[in-house]
């Protein structure tokens, strides 16, 4: 094992100490006390901030923030591998060293329970104060925007569905650090010059989960998702799709934060005949004049999803009106085995590898269409036979056989080349 050592915190070691946090959360299921800004403002600070390193490769991490003869630990982050090493034991040694100095005699820890650190806390002579109560208030959203979603046909999503989200892997990364993190951490993208994103373009083959995909950000945020329909807006108002439009985005004004989501955002975004008498000339222009004045609101996300992103005007999708424009493609294998992982349920003698394989052209829908398929079948079995077996791995072939898949080699090769041609994140 490499041999580690003890130093100050540097600015340079910002991105490291966020990863081997997000790994100690992800690994204990751990809810963060203290927001991601106040921990790393505090590091920055040079208060009490101590990081374990092999050569340049940060593994450990403890943050202090000394307040008059107390201190409060903000973060206990060890590396998965450099865990029962002895690293977090001497990390606090060394920040209680530097506590001392500037007068500190009492050192308080909040942590989740069993979070990493616990342990090293223990072993370094921490007392567990039983029979205290942790309170929170986290406010949910006013009358106003209660009543503004109301408008809208907006709704709170529950939490968790980014977590849930399985497989997809690549294009949750890119998500996660192109759009999630600078709108969840903003004080940390602002030090780092990082404009959090106001607009992207979500594009791939249907049925890829585009729309999961923005479920899922707005669960992630804990902002209000509302989603416009064009093929609805139309209908709303007596005077046409543009002004239908404009009253929209107009609405949202109310909402102290909101995700929009427009789906096939082609119909009202498409390439421009250049000729007046054009129905879809009036729409288009007024949705290019409406999304520069949507980016100047603090709390706002949209995010456009198209299967057909050639179809889309050419100037709705230079930078200045969208941050980026990120493919959602087809699963992977690695992707399919976690989509099908998640849809089994107790079916745990299937065959995964041997689905995966039988299911290459298939979309996330297209899987959960084909796994319900394969779970009906193995219920009216079972009410037919009373034998109280299980689905099957040959339940699922079966059902997967009985399913057209939404891709085909054509549109995986189109799509390649959009991503060449399109892409910007």
């Amino acid at each position: 094992m490499p041999v580690w050592h003890l130093r100050d915190y540097r600015e340079a070691d910002l991105d490291q100490a966020i990863q081997i946090w997000d790994q100690s959360r992800q690994a204990d299921g751990e809810v963060p006390i203290f927001p991601v800004s106040e921990v790393m403002a505090a590091a920055a600070a040079d208060q009490a901030s101590v990081v374990a390193a092999v050569g340049d490769e940060v593994i450990g991490m403890v943050v202090a923030q000394p307040r008059g003869d107390r201190a409060w630990v903000l973060l206990v982050a060890l590396a998965s591998q450099w865990r029962n090493r002895g690293v977090g034991s001497a990390l606090l040694a060394e920040v209680e060293r530097r506590l001392r100095a500037v007068g500190v005699r009492r050192i308080s820890v909040l942590l989740p329970e069993g979070a990493t650190g616990t342990k090293a806390l223990e072993n370094s002579g921490y007392l567990v104060r039983n029979g205290l109560a942790y309170y929170e208030r986290i406010e949910p959203p006013g009358a106003a925007d209660a009543d503004a979603l109301a408008v809208l046909g907006g709704r709170m999503l529950p939490g968790g569905l980014w977590e849930a989200m399985a497989g997809m892997e690549s294009e949750k990364q890119v998500v996660e650090r192109r759009v999630v993190l600078p709108l969840v951490e903003p004080a940390v993208a602002e030090r780092y010059g990082v404009a959090p994103p106001k607009a992207v373009i979500l594009f791939g083959p249907p049925g890829t989960g585009k729309t999961s995909f923005a479920k899922a950000v707005a669960s992630r945020l804990s902002w209000p998702f509302v989603e416009l329909f064009p093929s609805r807006l139309a209908a709303a108002t007596d005077g046409g799709l543009a002004v239908a439009l404009r009253d929209a985005f107009a609405d949202l004004a109310g909402l102290d934060a909101v995700l929009l989501f427009i789906d096939e955002v082609e119909e009202i975004a498409g390439i421009r005949s250049g000729k007046a008498v054009d129905p879809g000339h009036g729409v288009t222009n007024e949705l290019l004049k409406i999304i520069p004045g949507f980016r100047e609101h603090e709390a706002r996300l949209l995010v456009c999803a198209t299967n057909s992103i050639r179809s889309l005007d050419p100037a709705f999708l230079r930078p200045g009106r969208f941050d980026y424009v990120i493919p959602i493609g087809p699963p992977n294998p690695a992707a399919r085995a976690a989509i099908w992982a998640r849809y089994l349920g107790p079916a745990a003698s299937v065959d995964v590898d041997h689905l995966v394989r039988a299911s290459e052209l298939f979309t996330p829908a297209d899987i959960e269409f084909a796994a319900r398929k394969g779970a009906q079948a193995a219920f009216e079995r079972e009410l037919t036979h009373h034998q109280g077996t299980p689905a099957t791995t040959d339940d699922y072939l079966t059902a997967i056989a009985d399913t057209r898949p939404t891709l085909t080699p054509q549109a995986i090769a189109e799509f390649n080349d959009d991503i060449e041609a399109y892409s910007r994140f």
